[in-house]
């Protein structure tokens, strides 16, 4: 036999793994775990990782499947006690979150939160600042025949606020 051949083989049977990916339906999501049960339509598998790594201080990246659909199931260092999620077919939600920043994205929208600040507060607080706009008038003439100008917005500090909270919250680039 050839010795490039054999060796070429041998390489190759070193790489195989001996537990390989499966396919498996999900049967529950655990979203504060990071974590699923499965199916495999034989036997169930409990606390299979959302995501191959999952660090201790709160950073993480969940894709979040539907219950019934079917994903791929892979061990870590072939290890059948230690399964991720490799492969989704339907995806419920994600939950991406670093340090103080987080971003959710579901069917009824996204949130969008630095620390204790949220996209939708700070809009909210912009719509608000809108509607309670004062202006200063200055008025010419009699009482019968008055006439004015506008001199000033009354609640500039109000815009002033919020567009520093965005500015904190968002990037330009």
């Amino acid at each position: 036999m050839d010795p490039e051949k054999e060796l070429a083989d041998a390489f190759r049977a070193l790489k195989k793994r001996d537990v390989d990916t499966f396919p498996a339906i999900v049967v529950s999501v655990d979203k504060e775990e990071g974590t699923c049960v499965v199916s495999d339509e034989e036997l169930e598998y409990t606390d299979v990782q959302l995501a191959a790594v999952v660090d201790g201080n709160g950073n993480r990246f969940f894709l979040f499947p539907k219950v019934d659909s079917h994903v791929l199931v892979s061990p870590i260092m072939e290890d059948l006690k230690r399964l991720y999620i490799e492969a989704y077919s339907e995806i419920e939600s994600l939950d991406l979150k670093i340090e103080g920043v987080q971003f959710q994205i579901d069917k009824d929208g996204f949130l969008l939160k630095k620390e204790n600040e949220t996209l939708k507060k700070l809009v909210a607080d912009l719509i608000g600042a809108c509607k309670a706009m004062s202006f200063t008038v200055a008025t010419t003439g009699n009482a019968a025949a008055q006439t004015g100008a506008t001199v000033a917005l009354q609640n500039i500090a109000q815009f002033e606020a919020v567009e520093m909270r965005f500015n904190q919250f968002l990037k330009d680039n």
